[in-house]
């Protein structure tokens, strides 16, 4: 029977390309999600635990206590080399190219065994009033830069220093690298510039001394202290996991995206060899009627799908290795998720190999089953297609609709709650019940939308509505596929367009100004119209602030707006109510210390001058805001105290642009202003979102190109499968364009009907999740981007008609008499 089955396979092999190759691909994804995930970890350990790949032994505080008084104690253990007691200081350095900015400088170890820095150019310093910077940065080898150092309590500067750079330090890799600048300097000097007392020690062995037993050491000579002593590599592994929290759950999302390839990879390999073994029905009762077992036969189908899963599955992992260097290549450390090199770890090679292989075996057990259901007498006979009102229809029908109406209660649960875990529980079990309806719900469907473009199509239109509706089973298995890809493409472009919508409008309320200028003293009245002069800057307006005495008789500082100037500039003032002329708006701090409630009348003096506002309780400014002609009237002087400007809209690069310009500006005019404000977030925001639906969009488009291959796969089978017919339909007139105009009407019906069904059922899904996850925001944006929303449907339904091609032209390509034949 092995024979059998071998000659079985090579006869049958070009059917089963389709099938291979969707194995190939789904196998690939999966190979590719495992081996990226351990390339970012490898990656992350050599960038986030460098300072721990090189010692032997690491002793860490838990309870946040100094181990200076340690550093004895371990140096004269036997078997240690050096202990490096890791001290960090936080002071404000003045680097080139920005403004003050807070370092964070690390003292460098005396042993060059403990160095972890790469430097990129120059040297590590190896004395006091020296710096290493870590990159990126624009200062250069040679430059000074001026230190102040900080009161930890009070954030007072106690002293200045200046200080050499020697060289610059790479921290490309390392997700922790962007808190802060980055600094290194010799021990002492990070003392002197007011280093906390180390709660780290690393600990580099002696040669010939066995690490583990290192540590063992170590732990006797501290037993009693609440420390925590490992191993180079335990130290670095939780660093890794301590920022990796991100990649973690990116490796969730992706192999969710996976587990869809390969579940549609399923659905086509369960179609091809469904109709594949109804093909051979009369090849298998032949070999039940010369002596060959129900059980053979079954094996026989089962051995096909194991060697041709086996084979798939071992192209895809490799595919899927070749996919993951390309990425990290192309990705580099210079991202969040930071990859260097490639890593395949055992797991992955198997992992794909199992998931390949069982995928096409669990495919395989309907078909197997069909194919020893039949008498062998009886399946010498053309059998008609399996009705679709079975037993075991009914059966799927009903549990589809519990899944559906159960899983819509979840996600009305989750949505009302504002919880994304119910809606994601209830959208999992209610698209399950999509698909198990999919069976009845396509293929009427799809003979309407026959019926409806009949005319459109022609005989060859018409012709194609009775193919695609005659096996539903077979098509609603085809549709499907496309489905799952449509569906899920569709929620995720929509959730994310309605995220980017509610997070905007999220951070228009709260910093309505894209940059804010302050200052506690006077800004130059000659700053604002500089400010609006730089490229990128949309405009301005100045407020002017003084102090005024309120209801409590203390001097409280306020400041005075323009609404009409204010509201050109503002993207939102939602959460910041502007004052109209004899208003005072009033933070809720203002309004408990006065004890004023909303609409309370408020008197303000200056000196002798005083007026009489009406409050307003609410918003989110820092002060009291009021009219600027009501603040003229008592401080006719008032200077210009803070600056609100609004940047052009356009790329995050431009934006970041125009701020480093403002910040220059404003620090040659006014060295006491600070320079904050959100647009940098703001369009922060966007790029994550755009880079999270491209990659998204890339990942399904490869269930939809899986669902593709099975449309091509389905038609290509049932150009064989209808040979007989299609021959009768040429001998009758039809020409081989209508031929070829009959398969791809069939293949637009199905493509179309399942694409627009994906879009209306994906559209749900995405505001549905929107709706959960955000709805704890004050307002959830709900944007539909009906462009790219067209676009999916279109892209999937020329897809399918491509797919088309190849079919229509072996069936116009085969004789009338030859395809009249017996097959």
């Amino acid at each position: 029977m092995l024979s059998t089955t071998l000659a079985g396979l090579r006869a049958h092999l070009p059917r089963l390309v389709a099938a291979t190759l969707a194995v190939v691909i789904a196998t690939a994804f999966v190979a590719a999600t495992l081996v990226l995930n351990e390339t970012a970890r490898a990656t992350l350990l050599r960038a986030a635990g460098a300072q721990y790949v090189g010692a032997d032994a690491v002793v860490t505080a838990r309870d946040g206590g100094s181990l200076a008084g340690d550093v004895a104690t371990l140096t004269a253990l036997p078997g240690v080399a050096a202990v490096d007691p890791t001290a960090t200081a936080d002071v404000q350095a003045a680097l080139p190219g920005r403004s003050a900015a807070y370092l964070q400088v690390g003292s460098v170890a005396a042993d060059p065994e403990l160095r972890w820095q790469r430097v990129t150019d120059g040297a590590l310093p190896d004395r006091p009033g020296e710096l290493a910077l870590g990159l990126p940065t624009d200062a250069e080898v040679g430059d000074v830069v001026a230190v102040s150092v900080l009161d930890p309590a009070t954030g007072d500067v106690t002293a200045t220093a200046e200080a050499t750079v020697t060289g610059l330090v790479d921290l490309a890799g390392d997700p922790a690298a962007g808190v802060y600048a980055h600094g290194y300097a010799v021990p002492a000097q990070v003392s002197a510039w007011g280093a906390t007392d180390p709660t780290e020690l690393r600990v580099a062995a002696a040669p010939g001394t066995d690490p583990a037993g290192l540590v063992a050491t170590v732990a006797a000579a501290l037993d009693g202290r609440d420390v925590t002593v490992s191993t180079g590599e335990e130290a670095a592994a939780s660093a890794v996991a301590y920022v990796t929290g991100n990649r973690l759950a990116l490796t969730a999302v992706l192999l969710v995206f996976a587990t869809v390839a390969v579940l549609v990879a399923g659905l086509v390999i369960a179609n091809t060899l469904a109709v594949l073994v109804a093909q051979r029905t009369r090849d298998l009762a032949l070999l039940r009627c010369v002596g060959a077992t129900s059980r053979q036969v079954r094996r026989s189908v089962l051995a096909e799908a194991a060697v041709t899963g086996l084979v798939a599955s071992a192209v895809g992992v490799g595919a899927g290795i070749g996919l993951a260097a390309v990425v990290s290549a192309l990705v580099g450390t210079d991202s969040p998720i930071p990859l260097e090199g490639v890593t395949v770890p055992l797991y992955a090679v198997a992992a794909g190999l199992a998931v390949g292989t069982l995928t096409t075996l669990v495919a395989a057990l309907g078909p197997a089953r069909a194919a020893t259901r039949v008498a062998p007498l009886a399946a010498l006979r053309p059998a008609d297609p399996a009705p679709l009102r079975s037993r075991g229809g009914l059966l799927r029908f009903v549990t589809g609709l519990v899944l559906v109406l159960g899983g819509s209660a979840l996600m009305a649960l989750g949505v009302v709650m504002a919880q994304i875990y119910p809606a994601l529980a209830g959208g999992a079990a209610s698209f399950l019940g999509v698909v198990l309806l999919a069976q009845r719900a396509v293929p009427p469907v799809v003979a309407a939308a026959g019926r409806a473009l009949g005319r459109a199509g022609g005989l060859p239109g018409r012709l194609a509505a009775g193919n695609a509706s005659r096996n539903p089973r077979r098509t609603a298995a085809t549709a499907t596929a496309l489905l799952i890809g449509v569906t899920l493409t569709t929620a995720m472009v929509v959730g994310a367009a309605s995220t980017r919508a509610t997070a905007q409008a999220g951070l228009d309320s709260a910093y309505p100004a894209d940059v804010e200028i302050g200052a506690y003293g006077e800004l130059p009245s000659s700053l604002l119209p500089q400010l609006e002069e730089v490229d990128g800057v949309a405009g301005g307006t100045a407020l002017a602030g003084a102090d005024l005495t309120g209801p409590d008789g203390q001097p409280t500082w306020v400041q005075g707006v323009d609404p009409a100037d204010a509201g050109a500039v503002l993207r939102s003032t939602a959460d910041l109510p502007l004052p109209a002329l004899g208003e005072v708006v009033l933070p809720p701090w203002a309004a408990e210390v006065w004890s004023v409630r909303d609409g309370d009348e408020v008197t303000l003096t200056a000196g002798a001058n005083s007026r009489t506002l009406t409050a307003t309780v609410g918003g989110d400014a820092s002060t009291p805001l009021l009219y600027a002609a009501d603040l003229r009237g008592l401080v006719p002087d008032a200077p210009a105290a803070t600056l609100w400007l609004r940047l052009a809209d356009g790329d995050g690069d431009g934006q970041r642009d125009a701020i480093a310009e403002v910040t220059e500006l404003t620090g040659a005019a006014a060295p006491d202003a600070y320079v904050t404000g959100l647009a940098s977030e703001r369009a922060a925001i966007d790029q994550v979102l755009d880079a999270m639906l491209l990659v998204v969009t890339g990942l399904l488009g490869v269930a939809v190109l899986i669902a593709l291959i099975g449309v091509g796969n389905t038609l290509a089978l049932s150009v064989v499968e209808r040979r007989q017919e299609n021959g009768l339909l040429r001998a009758l007139g039809l020409t081989r364009g209508q031929m070829r105009g009959l398969l791809a009407w069939e293949a637009l019906l199905v493509a179309g009907v399942a694409a627009v069904l994906g879009v209306l059922v994906g559209g749900a899904y995405g505001l549905i999740g929107t709706a959960s996850l955000l709805g704890g925001q004050d307002v959830v944006v709900v944007d539909v981007p009906w462009v790219q929303v067209g676009g999916i449907v279109v892209v999937a339904t020329v897809a399918g008609l491509l797919a088309s091609v190849l079919p229509a032209r072996r069936a116009a390509r085969t004789a009338p008499v030859a395809a009249i034949a017996a097959v």
